[in-house]
């Protein structure tokens, strides 16, 4: 027996166990870069513009949070006294916070619901009609100086056309300072961005309805769906869920790093920081006080935030259709 067990010992190769299964998985994803070799080649121009533009700024910004910089000496480590003191001490960014999130709770959802009802209707249009629709639709998304109309319609004057329509109504006597009534101006702003909010996400949902296969509605009547609400669940929204992902991802995002809409409506500051969201508040420091510190941190709060909900959209949009 002594003798056997030494024959197998032998035989047995050298370095077998984990480090043979480690050795196996690189091997084997050696193989499949090779395999596939001419896509990584078409893939890294833009993967190295995004890590150079995208992912080592993020990085940066990560550590720089941790520091004293001032954009004129080198930046010096402070821990955690930029998060201490924008959650124990700042209390304007925690007003941008609770506006940021109201924002983001209203016009995410409600922004995302109207994008793919929005669609949906125009999609079942011919296609010279549903072309003209869409442009109607995106056009104030794209528009440029677009915050002008929503000025004269809030004109804190008689000539307001929202002044204007009351006085003549008879609902108020005397004109209203829309923009400049702490307890108007969020309402209002929700309003604006609810009516920006048909872009790139609403053609994303064009876009996915477009490609739905039609013989999986013949196949579906078939096995028992009656109606289009069984239709849409059944078959539509799981056949377009990298589109209803994008979508989520762009209207949440939209939601959370909302600032044009506050600084030109609203000014910046708003009165009694109103309108202020984590956005402006990252302006505020970052390009006017030059606290690049204490803005990294309000930006990793933020990522942290985004990168949050995401996960929990990701994990909801996976029951469409069970």
């Amino acid at each position: 027996m002594s003798n056997i067990t030494i024959e197998r010992t032998k035989q047995k190769p050298a370095g077998s166990g984990k480090p043979a299964r480690s050795h196996t998985w690189w091997a084997a994803q050696t193989r499949e870069i090779k395999n596939r070799k001419h896509s990584y080649i078409l893939m890294a121009p833009y993967m190295l513009l995004f890590a150079a533009f995208t992912i080592l700024p993020v990085i940066m910004s990560i550590f720089i949070s941790f520091s004293y910089f001032n954009l004129l000496e080198f930046p010096r480590f402070i821990g955690w006294q930029n998060y201490s003191r924008l959650f124990l001490e700042d209390d304007v960014f925690l007003t941008a916070i609770k506006n940021t999130l109201l924002f983001a709770a209203i016009t995410g959802p409600v922004s995302y619901i109207a994008c793919f009802v929005f669609a949906w209707i125009i999609n079942e249009l011919g296609p010279k009609l549903r072309a003209v629709m869409t442009l109607i639709f995106y056009a104030p998304s794209i528009s440029g100086n677009v915050y002008f109309i929503w000025q004269i319609i809030f004109s804190g004057d008689r000539y307001g056309i929202a002044n204007g329509l009351l006085i003549k109504l008879g609902f108020i006597l005397e004109p209203i300072q829309w923009l400049k009534t702490e307890q108007y101006i969020l309402p209002i702003l929700i309003l604006v961005q609810l009516w920006l909010s048909l872009g790139t996400g609403f053609l994303a949902f064009i876009a996915g309805l477009q490609t739905v296969d039609r013989t999986l509605y013949e196949a579906g009547a078939v096995d028992g769906v009656k109606n289009r609400w069984q239709e849409l669940w059944y078959i539509t929204l799981p056949s377009m869920k990298p589109q209803l992902m994008f979508g989520a991802v762009i209207q949440l995002t939209t939601s959370l790093a909302v600032a044009d809409v506050s600084i030109n409506l609203a000014g910046f500051p708003s009165v009694n920081y109103a309108a202020q969201t984590i956005v402006t508040h990252l302006i505020d420091f970052g390009t006017i006080r030059f606290e690049m510190g204490y803005a990294s941190a309000i930006a990793t709060v933020l990522f942290v935030i985004m990168l949050g909900t995401n996960l929990i959209i990701q994990r909801l949009l996976r029951k469409v259709g069970d």
